[in-house]
């Protein structure tokens, strides 16, 4: 269960509202980039985005990397897991603060269900604070499932208009 040979796109996204956030965001995204069997492709900016579920707390920092890897999806989990876990990620309170959160959003056309990975994830479509990097770096990716691009699933949701403020950050 390491490696399928083949390559898949994988999208990640990234958050953090403890400690530097920035820095941390920039930390973690460096690791990925260094790991021999993930390959960077498109990272966003990064953007500063209102709390969801729990608003009591600091607002986060947050964005998407478009990665391509032969890994297993399990692989990578823990691969995430081991990150989050090195820049002091305690998982107390869903929704609550933290330090580092790393969610794989999509794993090339795999649906995937399990204890703890739900590939595409579950809420990515309802979350401002992923389509909005999303489409800053693939417009025309599809979700697996929904069969419909990051342009409309961001219009769609834009539509609504009561979502949580996303603000783009200026390059640190």
């Amino acid at each position: 269960m390491g490696s399928s040979g083949k390559m898949e796109q994988v999208l990640i996204g990234f958050g953090s509202n403890l400690g530097d956030s920035v820095r941390i965001c920039l930390g973690a995204i460096k690791i990925l980039h260094d790991h021999p069997k993930i390959h960077l492709l498109k990272v966003s900016s990064l953007y500063r985005t209102e709390p969801v579920g729990m608003v009591e707390q600091d607002w986060f920092i947050n964005g998407v990397i478009q990665c391509e890897t032969s890994m297993e999806p399990e692989i990578l989990l823990e691969i995430t897991g081991r990150i989050e876990e090195d820049f002091g990620r305690v998982r107390q309170i869903r929704w609550g603060p933290r330090s580092l959160d790393l969610d794989i959003l999509s794993f090339g056309e795999r649906e995937i269900t399990l204890p703890r990975l739900t590939v595409p994830h579950p809420r990515l479509h309802e979350r401002l604070f992923v389509l909005t990097p999303l489409m800053e770096i693939a417009p025309r990716w599809v979700h697996p499932v929904m069969k419909i691009s990051a342009h409309d699933l961001l219009a769609r949701l834009s539509l609504q208009g009561n979502g949580p403020k996303v603000e783009r950050l200026e390059a640190p």
